[in-house]
């Protein structure tokens, strides 16, 4: 296995690790603070850099050669909304309501299970080959 693909799924797995922790420490917690925003945000840097580097190891391949695929949509997808469920949860700390912050944790939930969609698929599709 090459260097740069073994960097790519430490940081994706990594990804995982953070957001998970994150959103479940959130949802245990009942209410959003700012250490889980932190969380949110080191998930979603995992999951952009390694969203990245592989796609500069698909480059050329036949993967990126036959188009964009289900995974590439999903997984775009899932980096824009983990994108604005931190913008969302920077919106909610910063108003300091406090209806909204014991609420959201029912949106970190379902973007964390829409999140997980490309995540698996990913690992079905490495596991394929």
């Amino acid at each position: 296995m090459e260097p740069l693909l073994i960097l790519a799924i430490i940081m994706i797995s990594l990804a995982l690790v953070f957001y998970t922790w994150g959103v479940w420490a959130e949802h245990r917690k009942g209410k959003l603070e700012p250490k889980h925003l932190i969380l949110f945000l080191i998930g979603l840097f995992f999951d952009t850099s390694g969203t990245i580097t592989m796609s500069v190891i698909a480059k050329g391949s036949e993967v990126v050669a036959s188009g964009i695929n289900w995974h590439a949509i999903t997984g775009g997808f899932a980096i824009g909304l983990m994108l604005i469920h931190a913008l969302w949860a920077a919106i909610v700390l910063k108003k300091k309501n406090e209806a909204s912050q014991k609420s959201f944790h029912k949106f970190s939930l379902l973007v964390w299970l829409l999140w997980l969609i490309p995540y698996v698929s990913g690992a079905y599709l490495a596991m394929g080959r």
